[in-house]
């Protein structure tokens, strides 16, 4: 998934309607973001002042929440829920799990999850959003074929941490 410092403001604002949340809270949310300014310091000076029109704030206890928001709104219009791609478990599909800003997409064949993957990252485009192909990575428990996207390989892996847990293609 995309970083928190990257979401627009504006995008988000509409997103936070269509999910649902009401105007009296966008409104307060949009005054709190309003006019932000910012200026860097450096060992070459500081440089002008300027606006911030996107990410949320570092450190804010309501940033996470926005963020989650943001993703939520992805993965919905991605088809997620709907979407037959997926492991079974207790009878339930599941074909996603999120983290913090990590996201693990889980599918039975690997056409599946390209399938899973390429919804999410139009979803991506479309609320202003790319994914990082560089910090994408497939797992897979058996032999899979290099994947490129958009010019890009994506990594494979044998192993990555999910939370705080190893999470390895053996299930060990």
């Amino acid at each position: 998934m995309p970083k928190p410092l990257t979401l627009d403001h504006n995008k988000l604002w509409k997103i936070l309607k269509e999910m649902g949340i009401p105007d009296h809270l966008t409104c307060l949310l949009r005054n709190l973001y309003a006019g932000q300014e910012a200026t860097l310091r450096s060992g070459h000076g500081t440089t002008d002042w300027f606006q911030i029109g996107k990410g949320v704030r570092q450190g804010c206890i309501l940033s996470l929440c926005l963020f989650n928001l943001y993703t939520e709104y992805i993965m919905r219009n991605a088809g997620l829920e709907e979407a037959q791609a997926g492991i079974k478990i207790a009878g339930r599909n599941i074909n996603n799990l999120r983290y913090a800003d990590d996201t693990t997409l889980m599918a039975e064949s690997e056409e599946e999850l390209k399938s899973l993957l390429m919804k999410v990252k139009e979803e991506c485009e479309q609320v202003g959003l790319k994914l990082n192909i560089q910090k994408t990575k497939i797992m897979a428990s058996g032999p899979i074929t290099s994947w490129e996207i958009d010019g890009e390989t994506v990594e494979t892996v044998s192993d990555f941490i999910l939370g705080c847990s190893k999470v390895t293609a053996d299930g060990d």
